[in-house]
């Protein structure tokens, strides 16, 4: 396979591809294939947004039936059907049903965009600057919401400071728990902590890229009910453990949360095309002027054409019944694995299709990855030097990829240890 273009031509910044070294020509459901004819079963899924599989059939024929009427394919914000059909569908499958009337915010299609919009809202609507975030957290790569992702892996590359964020820990780092934000709030009490109040706190219900932890209903609701008492808005980044991924539509489902603004990106268009969309509180987003944040690309219609299908799956309970069937499935394999290498200190985390093994040390998930990659699996670590093997598979992926895919895994991991021990 010739690479040669790649890497003469192309930036040094390109990252997946040293860890998949290949060229890959085409892709369906659950596997990619090289030129090469080499099958790949995907557990990464596009960093979480090819939920409903690679060239998704009924998306692609709704895709092509849109390219040969000659839809409208950029619109910035004006009115098409195609948006329409999408705003309306999104409407009454997952807003109503819920008792949401959030408004839906397209802008730039990327989550970081999304994440940018969200703050940018908070702070205008509260007339204050500092935003909370919490430890482990990633909310996207562009200066402001790097200045909310934890990483310094990602954070050293900003070049200027990273400001007006105050970063707390996450429910399971060290200090962290109810105690940690009771004792915020005690200190946003006392007129001499020099604390002011944020405009917002933001927070992943599941951290995804931060580690696969999983945030309890309990800790949530703390942070919900701290940010109502002292005016700042509560916003849930919910981009890449969203549309469908941990078993409901939303991660944080059934929680009886209520956050002012959703950031949603990856999943939401279901193809793989770039989307990213907010829902803001009716009252919240009254304080946007028109043009107040805008983005070339918010009018991508070929999105809201694979999104309008995505949505057809959660209509019924089918699929997120798969969801978990498949993501305990998972997680007992995960924690199987774990089990054949006591005294390494192994950790099992997730929720639904999202789930992760912390194997402690990040160059063990570098090797699992490797060889992985070299029996046909494709994984990709996350969490504080890489060290959780995280698995994303497409909701969608048949049962024999699922098992196959595992199987690959199990061994790659015994494969690791064994250099590790």
């Amino acid at each position: 396979m010739d690479m040669s273009p790649f890497e003469q031509w192309e930036s040094e910044i390109r990252g997946y591809c040293r860890a998949y070294p290949t060229v890959f020509s085409h892709a369906s459901g659950a596997r990619q294939v090289a030129e090469d004819g080499t099958s790949y079963i995907d557990f990464f899924g596009g960093a979480g947004v090819l939920n409903f599989g690679h060239n998704n059939p009924l998306m692609k024929r709704a895709m092509i039936a849109f390219l040969e009427a000659d839809g409208i394919a950029h619109s910035l914000d004006t009115y098409t059907t195609t948006k329409r059909d999408f705003v309306t569908r999104f409407h009454d499958v997952i807003l109503a049903p819920r008792g949401m009337d959030h408004k839906m915010q397209f802008m730039g299609p990327t989550g970081a965009n999304a994440v940018e919009a969200a703050l940018k809202l908070a702070r205008l609507a509260t007339g204050r600057q500092e935003v909370v975030a919490f430890s482990h957290g990633f909310h996207g790569m562009t200066l402001g919401a790097l200045a909310a992702t934890a990483n310094d892996a990602f954070r050293k590359w900003a070049g200027v400071p990273l400001d007006h964020v105050l970063r707390l820990p996450n429910e399971f780092a060290p200090g962290g728990g109810i105690a940690s934000l009771d004792a915020y709030r005690e200190a946003l009490a006392d007129p001499s902590s020099g604390l002011r109040p944020p405009a917002a706190f933001i927070v992943e219900a599941v951290q995804a890229e931060g580690g696969v932890w999983v945030h309890s209903e309990q800790w949530l609701h703390a942070v919900q009910r701290l940010a109502r008492d002292v005016g700042a808005l509560f916003i849930i980044d919910d981009i890449q453990a969203g549309c469908g991924r941990t078993g409901s539509y939303f991660s944080f489902d059934s929680m009886g949360l209520d956050p002012d603004i959703i950031t949603l990106a990856k999943g939401l268009g279901g193809y793989g095309t770039p989307i990213a969309m907010n829902l803001n509180k009716p009252e919240v987003d009254a304080h946007w002027s028109p043009g107040a944040h805008t983005g070339t690309f918010r009018g991508q219609g070929l999105s809201f054409v694979a999104g309008t299908v995505a949505l057809d799956y959660f209509t019924d309970d089918e699929l997120m019944r798969e969801v978990a069937i498949k993501g305990e499935r998972m997680a007992a394999k995960l924690r199987a694995i774990a089990d054949a290498h006591p005294g390494l200190g192994w950790e099992v985390r997730g929720k639904g299709m999202m789930q992760g093994l912390d194997v402690v040390d990040g160059s063990v998930a570098k090797r699992v990855q490797a060889e992985s990659f070299a029996n046909g699996l494709l994984i990709g670590p996350c969490g504080s030097d890489g060290r959780v093997v995280k698995l994303i598979p497409p909701l969608v992926t048949p049962d024999d990829d699922l098992d196959e895919g595992l199987d690959i895994l199990e061994r790659a991991m015994a494969t690791a240890a064994e250099g590790g021990e």
